[in-house]
């Protein structure tokens, strides 16, 4: 029989977890607090539907993937981890560091596996993008960064980089393959008191890997673009463009008797699979229930949550 997840929050992101479990034929149960919201899924679905976390638990799913509000994470995902359950915490992890760490502390102690649902580190023009650096196409990695701009999707209950940047995050660290050792950001609040919606964070690396993130929700266009910047050549996606392709610029700049001297060719499209990431995210996930999870786990997960903590202590020092 195949292995069964249960999806805890039904509500716009739970029910894309439901749907793509329901197509792999790995949804086995829901658990959504709203009885109505519950009984026209279950009526779609067909599994089995729970309205309190505790008896679904009872249920003994293979996994558990949290979709609920991020204020609930780290309540639910304890629960659920102390119980020995497997489980994918949607982003971000949880509120605050403290509240991360303890739940990978609980995750070893009880040999349960916890994942952070960093979807983009399954976008196969990442994992793409990842291949290419390891495999030396732009030589040693000097420089990266990451814009994510729109126009929209205020919030009133955290800020741009709260909202906007765990993706970033997540995704810089991975490409780098280490987290930040140093982080500097600054915001800047326009339409609320507290809450940025422009922030600008620059982040060093291990070796000197420089690298910044650039979030707006009030910017005239969108832009989810990522670059990176090596000693032999470039790298660049542009997650928003209707093409999404990784662009390979064999450009860089060598010294000439003393004086730099630009070598450049034509630019390449890399090409690499299309895929949806987050059924590559719930596939990897089915994939390792019963090993050790290595692409967005408990600690990575972690880590960026502390990067979301340092950057909104620095911000309200201000």
């Amino acid at each position: 029989m195949e292995k069964q997840l249960c999806v805890i929050g039904g509500g716009y992101w739970g029910q894309n977890h439901i749907r793509t479990l329901s197509q792999m034929g790995n949804l086995g149960g829901i658990v959504e607090a709203d009885k109505e919201r519950l009984d026209k899924l279950i009526s779609q679905y067909h599994v089995l539907g729970f309205t309190d976390v505790n008896k679904a638990i009872e249920q003994k799913f293979d996994g558990y993937v949290v979709a609920t509000p991020a204020q609930t994470h780290y309540s639910i995902g304890k629960l659920l981890l102390e119980s020995g359950q497997n489980v994918l915490l949607e982003k971000p992890m949880t509120l605050s560091s403290q509240h991360s760490k303890e739940l990978v502390e609980i995750a070893e102690r009880t040999q349960a596996h916890l994942m952070v649902g960093h979807l983009l580190l399954f976008h196969p023009a990442i994992k793409r993008m990842k291949e290419l650096i390891d495999g030396g196409i732009i030589g040693k990695l000097r420089y990266l960064y990451s814009n994510r701009l729109n126009m929209g999707k205020v919030r009133t209950e955290e800020d741009v980089f709260w909202s906007f940047a765990p993706h970033d995050i997540s995704v810089l660290n991975y490409l780098v393959g280490a987290p930040a050792i140093q982080v500097v950001a600054k915001g800047s609040q326009f339409m609320q008191s507290e809450i940025s919606d422009v922030v600008m964070a620059q982040f060093t690396y291990p070796e000197n890997i420089q690298a910044h993130i650039f979030v707006s929700w009030i910017h005239p266009f969108k832009e989810q673009r990522l670059v990176l910047i090596g000693s032999k050549g470039m790298l660049s996606f542009e997650d928003s463009s209707s093409e999404k392709n990784i662009i390979h610029y064999n450009k860089c700049v060598d010294w000439v008797n003393g004086q730099p001297f630009i070598s450049e060719v034509p630019e390449e499209v890399i090409p690499y699979e299309k895929a949806l990431p987050l059924a590559e995210e719930l596939k990897y996930l089915m994939g390792h229930l019963d090993s050790a999870i290595e692409i967005a786990n408990g600690q990575s997960g972690h880590e960026v949550v502390k990067v979301l903590e340092t950057v909104h202590d620095q911000i309200a020092s201000t």
